[in-house]
């Protein structure tokens, strides 16, 4: 008789109406939007502070290069010396005080240049300073020589470099902004929910055997509809828990937001300053046109069909390996020596997934790694954005899937035999073995 259905409805029972599982669905997203808004709030606070710099400028010709902005003050002091102007700084207590000593030559100039603080001043401020001093320097070098800055300044050109194919499919620098985020959204997924419901499977195999509730249910279950029961049983409770988690992280970011007027959008990421720099490169309006763009030549179905066919079979490849090392151990404490090996394959797919696809995403590495069923899900998920042959996909799902049932049906030999086996740790040649049962 096939038990699989009842397997799977009481895991997802016992899993939701857990009260441990019940307020943390609740209570993870407050804390991550709490983290989140503060992390933004201290970003804001650290933004709009209000800094006041005195100059002291013996050459005389470098103070027109500073001008005020809304959160710098720029305060030009003349007619001091510098022990007197660093007092001055210290009374008023400014943030700090620029000093640039008088020299004949210009390069002489840029290398007697201080800024004298209480505290360490910020790399921003002091990168800041120096691209307005080496800006007013080099003007004031090429004058100097007669050459005229504003013809310079005219004969600058901006070079937009239109990118098409031979299909005549339209892109733009932006493209590859949009298609990095998709995939690094899909592969971080389903690195988090691997590492959360997998565990929770693990540790689910591990309480039924330590209580020898195994022991019962075993007499008339056959073990792999055991194991299947649990990894699906365990993870539809994930996708409920993570469902509500999105829906009730979205509404708190909004209220957070409203209430408290913290903008998120102070929170810095690198892919928020690439997106910066390619807003500033095209314009605000040239932005919006080509994150239109970008977003229509996504193969939007294609990537919502492979999302889901990937990630399901990803998990699932990698929970009845969570299963198996639940099965062959009696506490947490022994599951360590045999973590690293199923980590690792995950660890390395997403270092794969971030340094080489988004460099080359159709280079030899990216593509064999794309077809290893143990790191495929993350870089194969990673590579679609950019476009991926049908066939290449279809042909790393195979292997995946493929895989996949190979598994669990290694995992089955070592869950038949360890979950009722007590009392001994399991080496891996032990492990061997008992798949010969």
């Amino acid at each position: 008789m096939n038990h699989l259905p009842l397997i799977i409805k009481r895991e997802y029972l016992t899993k939701v109406r857990n009260k441990s599982f019940i307020i943390m669905t609740f209570l993870s997203p407050m804390i991550m939007i709490a983290l989140i808004a503060v992390v933004a709030y201290l970003s804001q606070l650290n933004n709009n502070k209000e800094r006041a710099i005195s100059i002291l400028d013996e050459t005389g010709y470098l103070s027109e290069a500073f001008e005020n902005t809304d959160n710098t003050t720029y305060t030009i002091l003349s007619n001091v010396g510098l022990a007197d102007a660093k007092n001055m700084v210290k009374e008023r207590e400014d943030y700090g005080l620029l000093y640039i000593s008088n020299s004949d030559a210009f390069d002489e100039v840029a290398k007697n240049v201080k800024f004298y603080s209480e505290e360490t001043p910020s790399l921003n401020v002091i990168s800041s300073l120096e691209r307005k001093l080496e800006k007013r320097l080099t003007d004031l070098k090429l004058q100097n020589d007669g050459v005229n800055i504003d013809q310079i300044n005219a004969s600058k050109t901006s070079i937009d470099i239109a990118q098409e194919s031979f299909e005549g499919e339209k892109s733009s620098k932006i493209d590859n902004v949009v298609k990095l985020a998709f995939g690094g959204v899909a592969g971080y997924l389903l690195f988090m929910f691997i590492i959360i419901y997998g565990n929770m499977i693990m540790r689910s195999v591990i309480e039924e055997k330590t209580s020898r509730i195994i022991e019962v249910i075993i007499s008339s279950v056959k073990p792999i509809q055991l194991m299947m029961g649990k990894i699906i049983g365990t993870s539809l409770a994930g996708v409920t828990q993570f469902i509500i988690w999105m829906i009730l992280g979205g509404i708190l970011l909004i209220v957070v937001s409203s209430i408290f007027g913290i903008d998120m959008s102070q929170v810095n990421t690198p892919q928020q300053e690439m997106m910066n720099q390619a807003i500033e490169s095209d314009g605000a309006q040239a932005m919006a046109e080509n994150i239109i763009v970008a977003i229509g030549n996504l193969p939007l179905t294609n990537l919502v069909i492979a999302f889901l066919f990937f990630f399901i079979s990803g998990y699932l490849l990698y929970s009845s390996l969570y299963a198996s090392i639940g099965a062959a151990v009696d506490n947490e404490t022994d599951t360590q020596q045999f973590m690293l090996p199923i980590l690792m394959p995950l660890i390395l797919a997403v270092y794969v997934g971030m340094f080489t696809v988004i460099e080359d995403p159709h280079g030899t590495v990216s593509t064999v790694f794309s077809f290893i069923p143990f790191t495929s899900p993350v870089v194969m998920l990673m590579r679609i954005p950019f476009g991926v042959p049908l066939w290449q996909q279809g042909l790393s799902l195979l292997l995946l899937i493929g895989t996949f049932v190979f598994t669990v049906w290694f995992a089955a030999k070592i869950y038949r035999v360890g979950i009722l086996m007590y009392g001994k740790k399991p080496t891996y040649k032990e492990l061997f073995k008992w798949l010969k049962y």
